[in-house]
């Protein structure tokens, strides 16, 4: 039972054995009472390269009222400036400790005045940024999220948490294998997805006290936080104990290829060598920020180590009608172990997928520093076959001759058609294969970013923490479009273009070049989102099943029929360029060329 004390809400949890206590939230109000608590152990690390262990009591008293540490990451510009182009004026002042071995806790934000038998459905998040970023950031406060669920009378409790990143979370070769199965772990590797799974259990376990159902946990995510959802979906432990209910997936940056431990293991061996190092034990002496500096400058992520994901996983990342045995067939060596048994009835959690248009603009640096040549170059020799890369050459209009001032903007959409936006295309579709027709949820996000944020625009709508996040204020009685929900585009209506203004003094400066996100179009679609997502983990069809949700451009929001692809994605260009190349080719391209050209002498290669 909660327990107000003078300083802040205070909380005893008889399962952790524990009072906790936190503080009353920023947007709470005598109206609508918010709490949060903060910096929750849910895990702790034996050791490096080691699977986490659920924590199940905490010291007698708590303090729950600061996040705790973050998983060690390069001190370089925050991923929030970088993400949403803000300056250190605008940002929330946020410096958290860097500790390997205390990073795993986690973040809760409630209605107040709950208990035990509230039972409100809970939605973790999992946050995105590959090697770089944190569950605690203030991009990814939940206080909006609740305060717009008690105003809908449709109450939830968000979580948000912090997990292993880069060498830490992902490290994976011969050498770890033998030292975890030495050590008893099974599979080596994905040690962030594991510290993923983790969290979900404590939610399972604890998260009652605090007034949640741990029956009722939708996971949602963005970018590679989506992408780690899908691995959850297409694991083992899924399958045989499933911990979440449902799933939201974010512009997920999808890999097929993932490698197998033999196949990464050549970054440890790198590593290791620039360390001189020749044992796991000796790698464990270093330093975290040593090991850092050291890490060769390549974001890890998971990898196939024969026990974490399902035998068919790589299929559901194929378009329905692909079954060619050079997509289905998986590494001999990921299978140097046998796999667990999967049940008979496969798990199929509810989804919604979708994806934004601007994802490729996280690439924009390292597209920017691509010639029309090189590129011309590195697809033919990416793939090794002239008649292939022609087609991808001829669908996005590149070759020897175009300018280097337009290519960038014609592999800018290349890079985001075979990272993001066709993969999602083909898993949305294998999945609502897979259950009957049923069951997803699909949605296409093309809202403009609000003020000077150009990347990740649906989190600044969906969490609601950007600071000042207009650019103009539209007249009230004249809002720039007022589509109401119900209403249908037809099949042939030609999008909306982009509308820009200039500063009011006549001089170009960033304003000339922001579109005119007003109060009106950043509230219908922040509102439409919410109600929608928090709708979804209430258990509620979010929109009707056999319709697209459309978020912007200008304000616009509601169903349309899945013939708007045809107008806001080029599904066309897909099926022409892309699908001949199958799924492995298609994403090693977009993975080559999002990294920039190769590195010459006296360069460094940006790594995404």
């Amino acid at each position: 039972m909660p327990i107000q004390c003078s300083s802040g809400p205070a909380l005893y949890h008889p399962g952790l054995k524990t009072t906790l206590y936190g503080l009353q939230h920023r947007d709470s109000t005598p109206e609508v009472p918010i709490h949060q608590y903060r910096g929750i152990k849910y895990a702790s690390i034996p050791a490096r390269f080691r699977q986490s262990r659920l924590v199940t009591t905490l010291p007698p008293k708590t303090d729950a009222t600061r996040y705790g540490p973050i998983c060690p990451q390069l001190h370089k510009k925050c991923i929030e400036e970088e993400l949403f182009g803000l300056g250190h004026p605008d940002l929330p002042q946020q410096i958290l400790e860097q500790n390997e071995f205390e990073c795993l806790n986690l973040n809760i934000t409630c209605p107040a005045g709950l208990t035990p038998q509230s039972a409100l459905p809970v939605m973790l998040w999992v946050h995105g940024g590959g090697d770089r970023g944190y569950g605690s950031s203030w991009i990814y406060d939940g206080g909006s999220i609740v305060r717009k669920g008690i105003l809908l009378n449709k109450p939830v409790i968000v979580v948000t948490f912090n997990f292993r990143l880069g060498l830490f979370g992902f490290a994976a070769s011969p050498l770890i294998r033998e030292d975890n199965e030495a050590a008893g772990d099974a599979g080596v590797g994905n040690y962030g997805l594991r510290d993923q799974r983790t969290a979900m259990k404590w939610v399972g376990r604890f998260i009652r006290e605090f007034g949640g159902d741990p029956k009722n946990v939708t996971l949602f995510g963005e970018s590679s936080g989506a992408s780690d959802i899908l691995c959850h979906l297409l694991s083992n432990s899924n399958e045989r104990h499933p911990l979440f209910h449902r799933a939201i997936i974010q512009s997920a940056i999808i890999d097929h290829n993932i490698p197998d431990a033999s196949t990464a293991g050549w970054h440890i061996s790198r590593v290791m060598s620039n360390l001189d190092v020749s044992s796991v034990e000796e790698l464990r002496v270093i330093s975290s920020e040593k090991l850092i500096k050291n890490s060769c400058g390549s974001t890890l992520r998971a990898v196939d180590d024969g026990y974490f994901f399902l035998p068919d996983w790589r299929t559901h990342f194929l378009p329905p009608e692909d079954t060619c045995p050079h997509n289905l067939k998986s590494s001999s060596r990921s299978r140097s172990r046998p796999r667990p048994h999967p049940p008979k009835t496969p798990v199929h959690q509810p989804l919604i997928i979708g994806d934004t248009g601007s994802a490729s603009l996280f690439w924009s640096l390292p597209a920017s520093l691509w010639t029309s040549q090189a590129v011309v170059r590195r697809l033919n020799a990416i793939c090794q076959s002239i008649s292939k890369a022609s087609l991808l050459l001829s669908a996005y209009d590149i070759c020897m001759s175009t300018p280097d001032e337009e290519v960038v903007d014609r592999i800018l959409e290349l890079i985001g058609d075979t990272r993001v936006a066709w993969p999602t295309d083909c898993v949305a579709s294998r999945a609502r294969l897979r259950r009957s027709g049923g069951g997803v949820w699909r949605y296409v996000f093309d809202q403009d970013a609000p003020a000077r944020v150009p990347h990740k625009a649906d989190l600044a709508y969906l969490f609601d923490n950007v600071p000042n996040p207009f650019v103009t204020t539209a007249p009230t009685d004249s809002p720039a479009y007022d589509f109401c929900d119900s209403f249908d585009l037809d099949d042939d209506d030609e999008e909306h273009d982009l509308k820009f203004d200039r500063s009011d003094d006549g001089e170009e400066g960033d304003a000339w070049m922001e579109p005119p996100v007003d109060e009106y179009a950043y509230t219908r679609v922040r509102d439409a989102m919410q109600e929608r997502w928090i709708a979804f983990a209430n258990g509620e069809e979010p929109w009707s099943a056999d319709k697209v949700f459309v978020f912007g451009p200008e304000g616009e929001v509601g169903e349309r029929s899945r013939h708007i692809f045809e107008n806001r994605r080029r599904r066309g260009v897909w099926k022409e360029a892309l699908e001949p190349l199958g799924m492995q080719l298609v994403n090693k391209v977009g993975m080559e060329l999002s990294r920039g050209p190769p590195i010459k002498s006296g360069q460094v290669q940006m790594k995404f």
